[in-house]
């Protein structure tokens, strides 16, 4: 991933916490046929330093877990808030007429080794930590024991747990820091206008990387 050094994010933990906040990865491996991209919940466990691991599980008839290069790390893609920024939104644009539009956007990169799982008690245990992690904002959080035992465990034999120990982490926060405040006031103002949540997310990560070179 191309990052300039104004979009530049190396913080694990401003990266972990997008990571947690974002759980759906897009997992890019290399199979015999090339890559492939698959899109999994992934749970983040600090451990081990410094960049923690991973945990998923894919179904056992995705080939995923059997066709992957072992020996070149996968990739999981976890995206952040985005939003289409409009040259209007631009302080300068009644100025210069200077400006044109832009994609704004977060995104953290982790690679590792992927290790196939295929063990009844392991993804039982990983069900139910993915699951509270999931339902942690719910009134009435669901818990995988609310489903009958023998449900779940036939269900348990249709999938394969993945765990990727994370060995590299790369962060792009690209939310206007090339642009002068003025033009970062004015976009924060552009973004709160708009309906979508992501919009006030942007906004809200535009206010934090103010006057950043």
């Amino acid at each position: 991933m191309y990052i300039p050094k104004h979009f530049d994010e190396p913080r694990v933990e401003v990266l972990h916490d997008l990571i947690r906040a974002r759980p759906l990865s897009t997992l890019v491996t290399l199979s015999p046929d090339g890559l492939n991209a698959n899109h999994i919940p992934l749970l983040l466990s600090a451990e081990p330093d410094p960049f923690g691991t991973l945990r998923g599980h894919v179904a056992r008839a995705n080939p995923l877990w059997k066709e992957f290069t072992k020996e070149v790390e996968v990739l999981a893609i976890f995206q952040g808030a985005d939003a289409y920024i409009t040259p209007s939104w631009y302080a300068t644009k009644a100025e210069t007429g200077k400006v044109v539009p832009t994609w704004n956007y977060a995104v953290a990169h982790a690679y590792g080794t992927l290790r196939p799982i295929d063990d009844p008690v392991w993804l039982r245990t990983h069900l139910e930590m993915l699951t509270a992690h999931n339902e942690a904002s719910f009134e009435q959080p669901w818990h995988v024991s609310d489903a009958p035992r023998d449900y779940t465990d036939k269900l348990i034999t249709a999938i394969v747990g993945i765990e990727i120990v994370i060995t590299r982490l790369a962060g792009k926060w690209k939310v206007s820091q090339n642009q002068p405040e003025k033009n970062q006031a004015t976009v924060v103002e552009g973004l709160r206008t708009r309906g979508s949540q992501e919009f006030p997310d942007m906004a809200a990560l535009v206010e934090s990387r103010k006057n950043v070179d």
